[in-house]
């Protein structure tokens, strides 16, 4: 399998402004801003990240995704963990794992949990994101055909429809 992250910012609250128009899409930044009260120091909207941590077979392409507030360590574990089974459940069996050297890959939490779960280690060059193709044209596709597809109105009603998505990318 190949492992990575990608991240998105998050949607205010009514939309963002690439459906909306940078003038609506600034009011709904203030709006979501006013709302939650998260801001930077200079007073401007803080929205946050969303990361997608992502898992595709290597062999048939099928693709596993989760959404997460990080990409700490501790979170692609537990991903890992839910991947590996989720592809057994579909009789692919887990042997290798492709990962780029960020660092929840780096850790020594990912690698004795891959040690674990009798799971090969395998890292692409640095500053090589070809190496792990397949998931970086996942991450391609997510934006263009999931993250950016349409208007959500939310960042809740962006995160909901990934596992629709998903379902019909892997159908």
């Amino acid at each position: 399998i190949h492992v990575d992250v990608t991240k998105f910012g998050n949607i205010p609250d009514g939309g963002g402004w690439r459906y909306t128009g940078k003038q609506q899409g600034d009011r709904n930044r203030q709006a979501t801003r006013d709302r939650t009260g998260l801001r930077t120091k200079n007073y401007e909207p803080r929205l946050g990240t969303c990361f997608v941590h992502t898992v595709i077979d290597d062999y048939s392409r099928v693709a596993y995704a989760e959404i997460h507030d990080d990409e700490k360590a501790v979170t692609a574990v537990a991903v890992l963990h839910r991947a590996v089974a989720w592809f057994a459940e579909r009789g692919v069996t887990v042997e290798r794992v492709l990962s780029d050297n960020g660092s929840a890959y780096k850790s020594f939490l990912w690698r004795d949990t891959c040690d674990e779960l009798g799971i090969k280690m395998k890292k692409t060059r640095p500053y090589r994101p070809q190496t792990n193709g397949k998931v970086e044209r996942l991450h391609r596709t997510l934006a263009d055909g999931w993250a950016y597809k349409k208007l959500y109105t939310s960042e809740d009603v962006r995160r909901g429809a990934l596992s629709g998505w998903l379902h019909q990318y892997n159908h």
